[in-house]
């Protein structure tokens, strides 16, 4: 599958090496152009290309956005991703690194206002970056033993498609529910909240 990420910080330049690996290509984009991203192009090989943010969201047949929160709202015309299984993956933290309050609504609903066309999945945020490289280029032993990330949305499809990639990065897909309770459980604040689990202690703990 062909995977744009818009944000290649650490994060996104981690799941971007870990896609590649496991036979998936990417198109990356950033704030800085696509020239700022030759270096991190010449390690992932052919399999990755560099766009702008617009050129990402066309190419991709799914886009995962892992930007600083507040850069997502106005950052495509609505429309570019109409009908686009439009992952977040983003943390909406202050500037003290406090997680933002948004009243009762999740983060990720507010990114489904912005972009009311678009298939959003709450995913690929609760791992810290080092756990995530270790974990996808070295994958479990067993099945019972890969660390679990999450699914939230309101299109199960959608959700499958998420769950599908997460698996193939050698992860355990756990769907926490609709995008408003499982998001408030896996954003910053939230008790999944960058707490490395396994599939079994996940759902032991989801279904408490």
């Amino acid at each position: 599958m062909n995977t744009g990420i818009i944000g290649t910080g650490r994060i996104g330049a981690t799941l971007a090496r870990i896609l590649v690996a496991a036979g998936h290509q990417v198109v990356l984009a950033n704030a800085r152009g696509p020239r700022s991203l030759g270096p991190l192009l010449a390690e992932l090989g052919p399999d990755a290309q560099a766009a702008t943010a617009a050129q990402a969201a066309e190419r991709a047949e799914l886009l995962v956005l892992m930007m600083p929160f507040d850069s997502a709202a106005g950052l495509l015309p609505a429309s570019a991703v109409d009908g686009t299984v439009l992952v977040d993956a983003m943390n909406a933290f202050d500037g003290r690194g406090t997680p933002r309050d948004f009243g009762p609504k999740a983060s990720s609903e507010l990114v489904a206002e912005w972009y009311p066309g678009a298939r959003i999945v709450k995913s690929l945020n609760t791992m810290h970056f080092e756990t995530l490289a270790v974990a996808g280029s070295a994958g479990a032993a067993t099945a019972a033993e890969r660390l679990a990330h999450y699914t939230a949305g309101d299109d199960p499809k959608a959700k499958e498609i998420v769950a599908g990639i997460i698996n193939d990065l050698g992860f355990a897909a756990v769907d926490t529910g609709p995008l408003h309770s499982g998001g408030i459980l896996q954003q910053p604040g939230g008790p999944l909240f960058n707490r490395p689990l396994t599939e079994a202690q996940a759902l032991a703990w989801i279904s408490h």
